[in-house]
């Protein structure tokens, strides 16, 4: 394993960065399989996108190999901000490198939506734990964005059906969110900055 102070952590840019895009959609392929829970698949294009309009957060090793990513997107009007696609190459896994990469999507979701309430689906107890010490708090899914375009990316899920039975009340992920209107939502990166 190697040790998170290797890695340089970046919003993307679609000019230094495009070359990762087809290893990052590799890597959230790769493990959604291994885990057997479901992943929003993204296309290449998508992820040079997110690099392209400045929303995305890129870590890569010293030596050039990318080691994890995640992005941002906003949802009704810009009212939501969803940090979505975290995925760390599994060599640079346990170093906690995801919960560095969240925090700094965590940072520039504020930047650029300041007003927004930020959120995220997972179904992996790290990602909740990670959300959790940046402020987030479990929410029901009525809670969420209400934007047809964010839940139609569910589409590509192995768990698009439950979302589909259920009306998209429930599913098998975990819907979490932060509010910075709301006093009870306190985020250890507002209070560090």
């Amino acid at each position: 394993m190697k040790h998170i102070s290797s890695f340089s952590i970046v919003e993307a840019s679609l000019t230094e960065h495009k070359e990762y895009a087809k290893d990052i959609c590799f890597q959230i392929e790769e493990s959604a399989k291994a885990r057997g829970t479901g992943i929003a698949k993204r296309s290449v294009e998508y992820i040079e996108n997110k690099f392209a309009e400045g929303k995305g957060v890129i870590a890569i090793a010293d030596d050039g190999t990318f080691a994890g990513f995640c992005y941002i997107e906003s949802w009704g009007h810009n009212k939501y901000v969803a940090n979505s696609g975290l995925i760390v190459n599994p060599q640079f896994r346990g170093t906690g490198l995801a919960k560095a990469i969240k925090k700094k999507a965590f940072q520039l979701s504020r930047k650029k939506y300041p007003e927004a309430k930020l959120f995220g689906l997972t179904t992996s107890l790290p990602v909740m734990r990670i959300n959790s010490e940046l402020g987030y708090r479990p929410v029901t899914f009525s809670e969420l964005t209400d934007d047809e375009q964010f839940w139609k990316g569910c589409q590509s899920c192995v768990n698009y059906d439950i979302l589909q039975r259920t009306f998209r009340k429930h599913c098998l992920c975990t819907g979490m969110i932060f509010d910075p209107k709301d006093p009870r939502y306190k985020s250890v990166v507002d209070t560090d900055q």
